[in-house]
């Protein structure tokens, strides 16, 4: 969750939301995201809202502290419920990340999602994830996990070599993820995600090949694969601008996309989002399924954000100011935005059209469809899929997803 909040019209101070985001929210399915914003030491590519111990100190107070911070976020998920008011929809899906989920105690994270679960009801099949720093978990926290109601993990394994890691700042050891998916397969999870970040200043396509094989070997069935981002502001980007380390181009992250495509579908994982690969349907994550088609979610946490029948806001960053903002019976709202049809059109497009279905061709107006075609006569897209009108692009179109997602909203 990227630290920098967009501007927007003010939020009510009971949160309230116009009575045209519940229209027709029984046909949407509703999610939770649940932002734990602590981090033992802060990685030197991170731009999320996230804040370590000495961070805090003396700007935040008791308020603050994550000692008590499950209960502070737990006031924000019965706030929701008076928000939706009779809404009957029981959640799907609840992720809770960060930051460092897992910095907290096990029975916390298990508190804040019985909360959920008392207040709203929690569907048969919900899918329950949480976040997790490889070092942050043994076995006792993950089985504390599982048996609370967690059923999916999501663990930051980034590279597999040691001078990867330090540049991007990671502070587990490599191995430790590995290790981390035999134990929650112990504890009962039945579903595992490894996250991936290639591009990383200094590695090789052999150091990334090393990283891919390892991540299979573990047995999750779910990876995750990321570009790497310089974001500015961050420890990475000064580095980079002060020339101590190189910049990774476009052309090494292609490679590196090929890479991953070639080692995850010969081992059996196939592709249902620009990103992410799994090794069934059932392993899919659902929750970012909700992101990527606009179905609702409740973001509760500093900065989390929210998204309900069209209508989006974003909670103050600050831990104290979200902390003193539920304690003063008051939304911690920042700001909120009313999407227009067209906002909506357009963000299904960009979203829609990253994932294996694509996006229906009748979301495209003309500019939009003549693209489309010179996509299509490009390699970019599926043909097959095309002549049944949707836009599904090939592993070509992929490498270029974001190129051609602007041709076609443009």
């Amino acid at each position: 969750m990227p630290s920098a909040l967009p501007d927007g019209e003010p939020m009510p101070e009971d949160g309230a939301l116009p009575a045209s985001a519940l229209v027709g929210a029984g046909e949407r399915p509703l999610g939770f995201y649940l932002h734990v914003p602590y981090c033992a030491t802060r990685c030197g590519y991170c731009d999320f809202n996230t804040y370590t111990a000495t961070e805090l100190r003396g700007s935040g107070g008791v308020l603050a502290s994550r000692d008590n911070y499950a209960d502070t976020l737990v006031d924000e998920v019965r706030l929701a419920r008076k928000v939706l008011g009779d809404d009957p929809r029981p959640v799907r899906t609840v992720f809770v990340g960060g930051g460092t989920p897992t910095l907290l105690a096990a029975d916390d994270l298990v508190r804040m999602l019985a909360a959920v679960r008392d207040e709203f009801g929690l569907a048969d099949d919900a899918e329950i994830t949480t976040e997790a720093n490889p070092e942050s978990v043994d076995p006792a926290y993950l089985s504390a996990l599982r048996e609370g109601g967690f059923n999916r993990v999501s663990f930051g394994m980034q590279s597999a070599k040691q001078h990867v890691l330090k540049i991007l700042d990671r502070t587990h050891t490599p191995g430790r993820p590995e290790a981390c998916v035999a134990e929650a397969r112990a504890a009962g999870f039945e579903h595992v995600n490894l996250d991936l970040i290639y591009g990383t200043p200094g590695e090789t396509d052999d150091d990334w090949r090393a990283s891919l094989d390892a991540a299979i070997g573990a047995g999750p069935d779910h990876v995750s694969a990321y570009a790497l981002i310089v974001e500015e502001g961050t420890q990475l980007a000064r580095r980079i601008r002060r020339g101590e380390v190189p910049m990774t181009d476009d052309d090494v992250h292609a490679d590196r996309y090929l890479i991953a495509e070639e080692r995850l579908s010969g081992a059996g994982f196939h592709w249902y989002e620009v990103s992410n690969w799994a090794t069934s349907e059932a392993g899919r994550c659902l929750h970012n399924e909700l992101y990527w088609r606009g179905a609702d979610w409740w973001g509760a946490g500093p900065g989390a954000h929210s998204h309900v029948g069209g209508v989006r806001w974003w909670n103050v960053k600050h831990p104290g100011a979200y902390a003193a903002a539920l304690a003063g019976g008051r939304s911690p709202g920042a700001g909120r935005e009313v999407l227009s049809d067209e906002d909506r059109r357009v963000e299904r497009v960009l979203l829609e059209l990253r994932l294996l279905e694509g996006c229906p061709l009748s979301l495209l107006k003309e500019a939009g469809l003549a693209a489309s075609r010179r996509a299509l006569a490009d390699g970019l897209l599926d043909p097959g899929p095309y002549a049944e009108g949707r836009a599904v692009l090939t592993l070509r179109g992929r490498l270029l997803a974001d190129a051609v997602v602007r041709d076609l909203v443009d």
